[in-house]
């Protein structure tokens, strides 16, 4: 009879792209390599909710894993619309809660893929559930005498070693995580104007300063040496009622679901990582020694066949991906910043956001002119609507936590 594993592990994708399966491989090759594969103690479990919508995608392919790769994993569940609709209705039929709360943890948008990750994990009765993005790559690079040096990354198995003494673990991001491009100033936009506009749309993680740093570098951010060539576990500290961490290279203690918070963002907003992080006062927080490599323009997929550049391009604002692509993160960050804003520091939200709303009165027609793009104009607008419903998006957001205690709580008397 064959003895069952000590330790289960959940590893989860929220994806929506045709480039998974190559992701994937990579990854699971990495943990071949590392050793977890091997591991009696160790089992691996996937768990991919995926977006058909997203890049005009098929369930095949999300669904069609090479054989090889199967062999190397314990399980994997695919998580769509019909799988998420069947356990509304269970839960539902076994009164744990009612439709419109199950809309507010499996409704739309990134939270909710997430939030259906979670569930999964936990049904399955996984011991830790590590997020991981369809475009990061388990890869650091640092830039050595102006030459781009590579090296390969244990994210998952660095994880693991310190996870059973936190409730939460999380790494680090190089590459192209931000999408900002590099930027030459003129008449037209000055340093000031810019960061005047930084700093009316960013958070305690976009900042003028990472800004900055991330410019000088072409829009690259590099891995930091001492970071890779140490073995400091850091306890993330809290900063305006926050520990912030980010969405993927992120690590879930599941052995209590009763200390775990839902992910949640305002709709059609981003910043769930953000919400999460308002949660965790009360949580152990790790900052773990392992990079992922984020390809945030989808240009170095030939990372992923072993093809290693010498020197990563600068990005530019002279095309029209980037550009749009820099303003849907300006609106993506402007619709949460409002609730972020609202829950770590009420006592001047109302001065925050008049001094928010002045800074970009007095910028975007700039921003509009620099990239030629006067759809920036409506970065103002969504302000004004995230402000004005502010209010009822914090009410989502606790009512989203409750919610989530009644599945969690409906899971535990299972066991």
């Amino acid at each position: 009879m064959q003895k069952s594993k000590e330790i289960k592990v959940g590893i989860g994708f929220a994806t929506g792209r045709k480039t998974f399966q190559k992701v994937l491989r990579t990854y699971i090759y990495s943990w071949n390599e590392s050793g977890l594969v091997e591991n009696e103690r160790v089992s691996l479990n996937l768990f991919i909710a995926y977006d058909l919508t997203y890049r005009k995608t098929k369930v095949t392919d999300y669904t069609n894993m090479h054989p090889e790769l199967v062999e190397q994993i314990d399980s994997s569940t695919f998580i769509g619309s019909t799988s998420i609709k069947e356990e509304i209705d269970y839960l539902i039929q076994e009164n744990v809660i009612n439709l419109q709360e199950a809309r507010m943890i499996f409704g739309k948008g990134y939270a909710a893929k997430r939030n259906a990750i979670f569930y999964y994990a936990i049904k399955h009765n996984m011991d830790y559930l590590i997020f991981l993005d369809d475009d990061e790559y388990p890869l650091a690079v640092t830039n050595t005498k102006k030459t781009a040096i590579w090296g390969g990354q244990h994210v998952l198995s660095t994880h693991l070693k310190y996870i059973n003494r936190a409730d939460i673990t999380h790494g680090n991001h190089c590459g192209y995580i931000s999408p900002i491009p590099y930027m030459e100033f003129s008449d037209i936009m000055t340093e000031a104007d810019f960061r005047s506009f930084v700093e009316a749309i960013s958070n305690d993680i976009v900042n003028w300063d990472n800004v900055m740093s991330v410019m000088s570098n072409g829009g690259v951010t590099y891995a930091d040496t001492n970071i890779l060539t140490s073995n400091d576990v850091l306890e993330v500290q809290e900063t305006n009622h926050a520990k912030f961490i980010s969405g993927a290279n992120l690590c879930i203690n599941l052995t209590d679901p009763c200390r775990i918070f839902p992910f949640y963002n305002p709709p059609g907003a981003r910043g769930e990582d953000a919400f999460l992080s308002t949660c965790l006062s009360e949580r152990t927080v790790m900052r773990v020694p392992c990079y992922t490599f984020h390809d945030g323009f989808s240009t170095y997929n030939h990372l992923l066949e072993g093809v290693l550049p010498t020197r990563l391009k600068i990005v530019k604002a002279d095309t029209e991906q980037i550009t749009v692509r820099f303003y849907k993160a300006c609106i993506g960050w402007i619709r949460y910043k409002p609730l972020l804003l609202y829950i770590t520091q009420p006592d001047s939200y109302v001065e925050k956001i008049e001094e928010m709303r002045n800074k970009l009165k007095a910028t975007l027609p700039k921003i509009c002119t620099y990239f030629r793009q006067p759809d920036f104009i409506n970065v103002l607008a969504e302000l004004e609507k995230y402000h004005k419903n502010v209010e009822k998006h914090y009410r989502a957001f606790k009512e989203t936590q409750l919610v989530w205690a009644k599945i969690m709580e409906h899971f535990v008397h299972q066991k």
